[in-house]
């Protein structure tokens, strides 16, 4: 081929407008050219597409069709270099927050995001589903969201919001009608005449802690379609809802944008006097680039002649798995051949006795194509087609299975492919092309020849697939099991294929395809042999299959990816499964065919996630306790709110790279730095050094910023590396030579203990003599129970800019952190300045939980100190793995008790000994083995108690805060010791706990208090109880168990309670600073961040209920040290309470001081007001401060109140497991919660529904794992940290507040209670439901011992527990179990 055959010219639109780059950078990926034009909606959430954090849509046009394609794809993983002839949409292409698209307007509206940096990525993937499908139906519409996490807000309302679009859109009563509009009779009001909400307040201040009550309603027997707004009948909830909902208007998909007629034109090849579309060539002038030259061929010719002149050149399709090799592993390929414009390996054609499918058709298009044919050929013909469309359907997410294609899944040779042991076991046939144009036939069978090396030869390409049709009497399926059903990788995947004959039912053949078993997708052919030539149907067939593949497949113990045991009864299970479908379907009247309905479960249409959300309407507030949307909602759904790393860059800006520690534990003999320095852009090492000042920080000063002698934990920043870009900085970390001399690592909780590595701290509380509740039960019991780590998952990265003034030492730092004065004292001490000199500003933050409240100082710390060397602004963004490896979670702990009670079921004592694993360094662990050791009773009395905590010194990240700050784990240590309790007492759960619950005035193992007004635990558990029936629930659980040999359903109630306060005393304050201007409007800053949970609109509305003001008139810019001064961190769900009443104190100075001017000048605008009090020379500024009254409490003496109140909720929890693969579905949970007199409601329903689902994955889903081989973590990143998806949500979840009969007595702000922390532990009642199922399958197979269930209870955990035939048979025995695992929980 000749040059002039070649553009080295992309020529692309991005949001209606053309654009065209020259000698394109080939190491780029589409969002970092976003985000560097300015697209900043397009957020860098992981960097591996497991997040959707970067969908953006991608529209192509398709010449077979003559139409044009949209799709969602991750811009992270998506090549710059493949745009050509693409048009490109992110989320500023569809409105403004002035002018919003109708999804922008509608997930605005209805509270769908809370921290909003993921927002943008759903708002395109519904965008893009409405583009194809502008009527789609519900199920669609969840599934469109398959490759999008939310860690804010549990995703029921972006769901909710979401499917106002569908063609059966959700309703209460009839809100949307056929003309897209919401239906309503009354525009205005409740629907009754003169209602109260069309009259008009007078000003009149209110007071902060004031009661409200119902009266007797403003309609008075009105009859309003939805009851009078004041009536304990209406469901304010669902009021506001139709409220907001009559902005909406029909989606009109006739007014999208249409495909820029230029692009069809240029795919058509109609561009000649333009741009012309040309094959493309380009080369890469940077010398540190890692591709070097670029080929696009747009035909098979093309592609056979560059592969015959670069045949090591690297094959590129989807990128989904190169970009992330390129990122993670820093892969090089010099030469790279994107081949997916090339027509001919995209084609699906009837061949004889199959189909032969191109090899780079897309997975989406592969799986259309599927669908297509099942329907042409039928049920016969079609086991094939079907099958490896089952396993499309759990494969990746949308967004991955758009671009990824099928050549690319069979030649990286996962050995956990999902759709390899499908072909295999259909018995498919590849035919690979070379460059000269050979062709040859490989069957899939002999494709695979070790770990990740296939048959291909350099210089040859996979053309084609060919999968056959399936014959008469021939049954094809496949199975996937993984920690999370959708967007996971697999644990194992199969794919089984038997034919037998008619009349016989012998077995004519079979194959039995397994991933995750070996280092390459296998055969099985033990169990075949096993099943050749008998009868299908019989049970001794079955019996012998199963022990086959046990013998076969058994791995060891120390199996790489672990899980041994877990693994090999998966493939049993799997056959069990395969054998009773097959026998159904083949009729083969057998005892497991019986059962197909629980086997299949494939077969079932997921049930639709609905659900209720209830709460009296808010009458006699103007602004407080409503549920107004969230002040950045529209922000957040146009892409215009901006976070850390939108910020642009300030001058010649520099980046910054961090060298982490290569060990766990050792002694830094030497750092070399020269290659790092002689690299392209680097500009400083910084060492420890290079400190000027304190080279120490945390609460107790016992951690480096830098380390000098020793690294205490792999991953530990060594060094800094300061380049012109970031790519150059991470490349020039890279190069620092670091050599060390191991020391010896401690990792888990319990080698800790055994080691007597401890902090040398130690709690004690004390009360009753717990020696003679002993002696006096009749029933003691002891054990140990483990709480599991948990990674933040805050989709915004730790990050931070430092931007120097260079003159007094005076720095700007913008960071992303929920305790902005630490950030500023920690920096100050570090560059030895005064504290004044360092002003620390948030904007906001995608997500925090507790993660960002004091290791983001470390980040910020290290950003000071590169500008302060290089005088020249810094920015340090950390990826998702680093932020992983470095940034803390939470804690595991280790509870051994022992508890004691009569025989029936009175608690009369508990010993508690709690262990924290703190990590290598204090950090915040003593206040959160403070927190743990007070909510370690729940919400139950023991008349004797003795809790004695330690923390653990280990070789691990530091353990930091997390939402519930020890609560959560103590409580579920509680909680699991009286499951035990219940099951040795052979007492229902829920009546052991009931008859266990603080009652009014009932004191705590602290000598708190329960103040009969404000505890509210027994009555909430007995309303749930009633709202539920939840006695009708557990007769039907019951009754489906006894008639369900393979699932089982679980049943469970808890309670939680937990205390609003700081722990350390003058952390209780908070300050606000407010400002009226001339013009009238108001800006407020106080000392609280925002990071999703709403605090600057509840302040917002405190002010404007304070200064009886729009809420429209008051502005919160930012939280900076310069306006609001040692401000305490954004946590321990105090933030309301603190910053609230200063807001309100500050606000009363001014409405007290313009009082006078509004009664002068009644009616007059409140602008007028403004002036004329300026004029008057009236101060128009106020300061603010509270400071938490009562409180304080004397760990050593045991004196004092330790919290100010309680937030107390109950949840219902029922769930169904199957039993042969452990995984469940979460059917149905109903929470109620006590938030006192709400700030906002709806925001407070948010903050539960979020808290709840973190608080679900932290309980069953979320697995934190480390190699003991080196103390390096296993799960950095979303590809294997798993947080729960959309699909994941319960089936049905209904959330109500506790509306109190009487007033409180509060005396916090408004009588709110706080909110963020206290649902997370309810989270559990998906745990002990899920325990309750596993202890009636163990119950159907007569198992008698104990049931201690591992938390969190993944799959496998689930699986092992139930003490089945196959568990048994796969079990490895005792003996064998040596040598090191190859990961272990901390």
């Amino acid at each position: 081929m000749t040059n002039s055959q070649f553009s080295s010219s992309v020529l692309f639109y991005l949001n209606g407008s053309r654009r065209v780059i020259d000698d394109v950078d080939l190491d780029m990926t589409l969002l970092q050219y976003l985000r560097s034009t300015g697209m900043t909606s397009v957020k860098l959430g992981c960097g591996e597409g497991g997040c959707g954090a970067c969908t953006v849509m991608v529209s192509s046009y398709d010449t077979a069709t003559n139409k044009p394609r949209h799709y969602a794809a991750n811009a992270c993983l998506f090549p710059l270099y493949a745009v050509d002839g693409l048009h490109i949409v992110t989320v500023e292409g569809l409105g403004t927050s002035s002018s919003p698209h109708q999804i922008q307007l509608r997930l605005a509206s209805l509270h769908s995001f809370q921290c909003g940096f993921c927002t943008a990525g759903f708002v395109m993937s519904l965008y893009v589903l409405l583009r194809n499908n502008p009527q789609p139906s519900e199920l669609e519409i969840e599934e469109c969201f398959d490759g999008n996490l939310c860690r804010c807000t549990g995703y029921r309302p972006i769901l909710d919001a979401a499917k106002t679009f569908a063609k059966d859109a959700w309703k209460s009563g009839s809100l949307i009608g056929p003309d897209g509009l919401v239906n309503v009779a009354q525009a205005n009001g409740c629907g009754v005449k003169d209602c109260c909400q069309l009259q008009t307040n007078e000003f009149s201040l209110p007071e902060p802690a004031a009661s409200r009550t119902n009266g007797a309603g403003c309609c008075r027997g009105g009859s309003a379609k939805l009851g009078c707004c004041k009536s304990a009948t209406v469901n304010g909830a669902e009021a506001e809802k139709i409220e907001a909902m009559k902005q909406f208007r029909p989606y009109d998909e006739t007014q999208e944008p249409i495909f820029p007629p230029f692009l069809a034109r240029y795919a058509r090849g109609e561009t000649t006097d333009e741009h012309c579309r040309l094959a493309l060539m380009i080369r890469n002038r940077r010398v540190d680039a890692q591709c070097k030259l670029f080929y696009r061929p747009l035909s098979l010719k093309q592609l056979l002649a560059i592969i015959s002149e670069h045949p090591e050149a690297k094959i590129v399709a989807g990128s989904s798995e190169i970009g992330i090799e390129k990122t993670f592993k820093h892969s090089e390929f010099p030469v790279q051949v994107y081949v997916s414009d090339v027509p001919e390996l995209r084609q699906v054609e009837e061949v004889a006795g199959g189909i032969s499918f191109g090899a780079n058709i897309t997975l989406a298009r592969f799986n259309s194509a599927l669908q297509q044919l099942s329907e042409q050929h039928g049920l016969v013909k079609s086991q094939g087609f079907a099958a490896l469309k089952n396993a499309l359907k759990f494969f990746a997410g949308n967004q991955i299975r758009n671009v990824a294609t099928l050549a690319g899944n069979i030649a990286t040779a996962s050995p956990i492919s999902d759709l390899n042991p499908v072909l295999l076991a259909t018995g498919a046939v590849l035919t690979l092309v070379s460059g000269s144009g050979a062709e040859r036939q490989v069957p899939m069978s002999e494709f695979f020849l070790s770990y990740r090396r296939t048959a291909l030869q350099p210089g040859e390409i996979l053309r084609s697939v060919f999968v056959p049709f399936s014959r008469p009497y021939e049954i094809v399926r496949s199975f996937k099991q993984a920690k999370r059903k959708d967007d996971d990788i697999a644990i194992v995947t199969c794919g089984m294929r038997v034919r037998i004959d008619p009349k016989s039912r012998i077995v004519e053949e079979t194959a039995f395809g397994f991933g995750g078993m070996a280092p390459t997708t296998i055969l099985a052919k033990e169990p075949a042999a096993a099943c050749k030539g008998k009868t299908w149907g019989d049970s001794a067939v079955l019996k012998q299959m199963m022990a086959a593949c046990q013998q076969e497949l058994q791995l060891p113990y120390t199996v790489p990816g672990g899980m041994a045991e877990y693994r090999t009864a998966l493939t049993c299970s799997f056959i069990l499964k395969f054998w009773a479908i097959s026998c159904f379907h083949l009729g083969i009247d057998c005892e497991e065919a019986k059962f197909v309905a629980e086997m299949d479960l494939d077969a079932e249409e997921r049930a639709l996630v609905k659900g209720q959300q209830a709460y009296d309407s808010v009458t006699d507030r103007m602004v407080v306790g409503k549920g107004v949307a969230h002040l950045s909602a529209l922000k957040h759904t146009t892409g215009e709110a901006r976070y850390v790393d939108d910020m642009p860059p300030v001058g010649d800006e520099l980046h910054m790279a961090m060298v982490p520690s290569a060990r766990a534990h050792a002694r830094i003999v030497s750092i070399d730095s020269s290659q790092a320095l002689a690299a392209p852009g680097v500009v400083k090492v910084l060492t420890s050094s290079d400190i000027p000042a304190a080279n120490v920080w945390n609460i107790f000063h016992d951690e480096e910023i830098l380390p000098t002698n020793t690294v205490h934990h792999m991953a530990q920043p060594v060094a800094l590396v300061i380049a012109r870009t970031r790519k150059q900085a991470q490349a020039g970390a890279r190069l620092v030579q670091v050599e060390y001399e191991d020391l010896p690592a401690i990792l888990t909780v319990q080698d800790a203990i055994a080691k007597e590595s401890w902090f040398p701290e130690v709690r004690q509380l004390k009360n009753g003599d717990v020696d003679a509740a002993f002696a006096s039960a009749d029933v003691v019991l002891s054990g140990e129970s483990y709480s599991p780590v948990q990674e933040h998952f805050y989709l915004e990265t730790m990050g931070a800019i430092a931007v120097p003034k260079n003159e007094d030492g005076e720095i700007d730092l913008y960071a992303s952190t929920q305790n902005p004065t630490e950030a500023q004292m920690v920096c100050a001490e570090v560059l030895g300045v005064p504290a004044a000199r360092i002003v620390c500003h948030v904007k906001r933050m995608g997500g925090g939980f507790g993660g960002k409240e004091s290791r983001s100082s470390l980040i910020a710390a290290f950003a000071a100190l590169g500008a302060h060397h290089t005088k020249q602004s810094v920015r340090l963004m950390l990826d998702r793995d680093m932020d992983m490896m470095i940034s803390g979670q939470r804690g595991s702990f280790l509870g051994r008790w022992t508890c004691a009670a009569t025989r029936d079921g009175r608690l009369l004592g508990m010993r508690m000994h709690l262990f924290a694993n703190g990590g290598f360094s204090h950090d915040l662990s003593l206040g959160v083995l403070d927190r743990a050791m007070s909510h370690v009773d729940n919400c139950f009395r023991f008349p004797a108690t003795e809790i004695i905590g330690r923390i653990c010194q280990t070789n691990t990240q530091s353990v930091t805060a997390f939402r519930g700050f020890g609560g959560p784990e103590s409580m579920i240590i509680c909680m699991s010791m009286l499951s035990e309790l219940a099951q040795h007492l052979d007492m229902p759960f829920e009546q052991l706990q009931r008859i266990n619950l603080y009652e009014p005035n009932d004191v705590t193992p602290f000598s708190q208090k329960l103040e009969g007004q404000d505890w509210n635990v027994p009555r909430m558990w007995d309303e749930l109880s009633a709202e539920v029936q939840y006695d009708k629930l557990r007769r039907e659980v019951d009754e489906f168990n006894a008639c369900s040999r393979y699932r089982k359903r679980g049943l469970a109630i808890i309670p939680t309670k937990f205390g609003i306060s700081f722990g350390v005393k003058h952390l209780n304050q908070g300050m606000a600073l407010v400002h009226v201007y001339m013009d009238g409007s108001v800006l407020v800053a106080h000392g609280g961040t925002e990071m999703g949970q709403g605090l600057h609109t509840k302040m917002a509305q405190i002010a404007a209920e304070t200064l009886q003001l729009p809420l429209s008139t008051i502005f919160i810019s930012e939280t900076a040290t310069n306006t609001a001064a040692n401000t305490s961190p954004t946590a321990a769900s105090a933030s309301s309470d603190l910053n609230g009443f200063a807001v309100y104190n500050a606000c009363k100075k001014l409405a007290d001081r313009l009082r006078p001017y509004r009664e002068q000048m009644p009616n007059e605008p409140f602008s007028k007001i403004a002036k004329t009090a300026y004029l008057d020379r009236c101060d128009l500024s106020a300061t603010g401060h509270y400071a938490t009254p009562d409180i304080g409490f004397d760990w050593q003496t045991q004196q004092g109140q330790l919290f100010f109140y309680f937030t107390q909720g109950c949840a219902v929890a029922m769930v169904e497991l199957d039993l042969l693969t452990g995984t469940h579905t979460a059917l149905r949970t109903d929470i109620k919660m006590d938030v006192g007199r709400s700030l906002n409601k709806a925001i407070d329903i948010g903050q539960i529904e979020g808290a709840f689902t973190q608080g679900y994955g932290m309980y069953a889903m979320e697995e934190y794992l480390y190699s003991p081989k080196d103390g390096r973590l296993l799960t950095a990143g979303p590809g294997n940290y798993k947080i729960p998806s959309a699909l994941d949500c319960p089936r049905e979840l209904n959330i109500s507040l506790l509306e109190p009969k009487e007033p409180n007595g509060l005396k916090t702000i408004f009588s709110s209670k706080g909110i963020g922390e206290p649902p997370l532990f309810l989270g559990a009642s998906v745990y002990f439901a899920l325990k309750d199922a596993v202890l009636a399958a163990r119950k159907q197979m007569n198992v008698k011992q104990l049931l201690r269930l591992e938390c969190p209870a993944t799959p496998e955990v689930l699986r092992l527990a139930c003490e089945d035939e196959i568990v048994e048979m796969t079990r490895v025995p005792k003996e064998q179990k040596q040598g090191m695992p190859f990961a272990v929980r901390i």
